[in-house]
């Protein structure tokens, strides 16, 4: 990494200042490092006489809570730009505008969005978003379907590929929701109050063999370019606007994944309301909203797609096969359901957790809220393959909660 190193705030305030669209050469601007995920710097610049402001992200070339001992590439920067700037172009409204990417200091300067509240954070305080499965399915089909062999061209999409092969991320990925959660390992983390769920896992022979077959999906079908890790810390939003952001594990994946990830982190949600929620009226409330999300972002995906297929399809073999349609979102609603599962259960049991669960004080409600987690993803995880409806995913979460 000839030239690398990470940056101070000052630095950060010094690059800032290079772009006059933003803030004037001698703005008085501040810094505030607000980076919490494990892998990257973040620098929020604003200037506070006129409330301007742009996001400096920096990629580190290791596991923040690991240090040296887990080393990673930084060239996941130069991915994460490119990935901005593809998903940017096909839906605009969701995904912030880069104004920079620097692959030596493997840096991404993009658009503030310090006035929209993290999703997850949004979730907890129980925000009820009318718009979000609207403009998330949108953000799917359209970054989906245009990067996928359905809605490019196939010799193109090849050479896109080569681009976003992201060897390190995607073993992240295929380690800690695939392998380690089902298996004793070091970076498992979880209470001893539910090391009896984690036994279970290792021991249910017909749900290690629908994880195998996930984690197979996961490997060999390069279907179309994911964002890679879209949960609910991986999007902004407001009751009126949603934008997408960090897709730093961005690859060609099954389509699923993406959708999958939605569904889960909304299903996880669901799970902890024993705690969000003050009482059984406001818990049903907030509830309902959420399984009507799940539906909402599945059904409007389902339709845009299909509406995209008709309208932009790339192959005459594939547009004009009769049922192939039907059977390409059937099998899509089955990988969806699969990985939604499986990304529930390493939030769970796996290294990595999410604050709708981790973050109930109460140790007796925190424990039932992991366990209804727990019992929602592993149904998914084995049913997957007969799913014909979002309703029997609706129907799991329902009757896993009334348990």
């Amino acid at each position: 990494m000839p030239g690398y190193h990470p940056y101070s705030e000052a630095e950060a305030i010094e690059l800032a200042r290079s772009f006059p669209d933003v803030f004037s050469p001698e703005a008085e601007l501040s810094c505030r490092e607000i980076g919490d995920g494990n892998l990257n710097l973040v620098f929020h610049i604003t200037e506070p006489a006129t409330g301007k402001g742009l996001i400096i992200k920096q990629a580190l070339p290791y596991v923040k809570v690991f240090g040296e001992s887990w080393p990673l590439s930084i060239d996941r920067a130069r991915i994460e730009g490119e990935a901005l700037r593809i998903q940017h172009a096909l839906a605009p409204e969701l995904v912030p505008q880069v104004f920079l990417t620097d692959h030596e200091q493997a840096i991404t300067v993009m658009e503030d969005l310090s006035d929209h509240v993290i999703l997850r954070k949004g979730l907890m305080d129980r925000t009820v978003y009318p718009r979000f499965a609207g403009d998330i399915s949108t953000f799917l089909a359209q970054t989906l379907f245009f990067t996928s062999d359905l809605g490019m061209s196939q010799q193109e999409k090849k050479l896109r590929q080569q681009a976003f092969v992201n060897v390190e991320l995607c073993q992240i990925t295929e380690d800690l929701i695939f392998d380690e959660p089902y298996r004793e390992h070091e970076r498992n983390n979880y209470e001893d109050a539910i090391a009896d769920e984690a036994a279970a896992l290792r021991a249910d022979g017909a749900l290690l063999t629908e994880i195998a077959l996930l984690r197979e999906k996961f490997l060999t079908r390069g279907e179309a370019l994911l964002h890679g890790d879209l949960h609910t810390g991986s999007i902004f939003a407001l009751p009126e606007s949603t934008k997408v952001i960090d897709p730093e594990f961005a690859f060609y994946g099954p389509m699923g994944f993406d959708i999958g990830a939605v569904i889960a982190n909304l299903l996880l949600n669901y799970a902890g309301q024993e705690h969000w929620s003050a009482d059984d009226a406001s818990r049903k409330d907030y509830r309902e909203f959420l399984l009507e999300t799940v539906r909402g972002t599945w059904t409007q995906f389902s339709a845009k797609f299909r509406t995209l297929w008709d309208e932009h399809g790339q192959d005459p073999v594939f547009s004009n096969a009769p049922g192939y349609q039907d059977l390409y979102l059937d099998r899509l609603l089955q990988d969806t359901i699969g990985f939604a599962g499986a990304k529930m259960v390493r939030r769970v049991v796996g290294f990595a957790h999410v604050a709708d669960l981790d973050a109930i004080p109460d140790d007796a409600v925190r424990e039932r809220a992991k366990r209804l987690a727990l019992s929602i993803g592993k149904e998914l995880i084995r049913q997957n393959r007969s799913f014909r409806s979002i309703e029997q995913a609706i129907d799991i979460a329902l009757t896993a909660a009334a348990r």
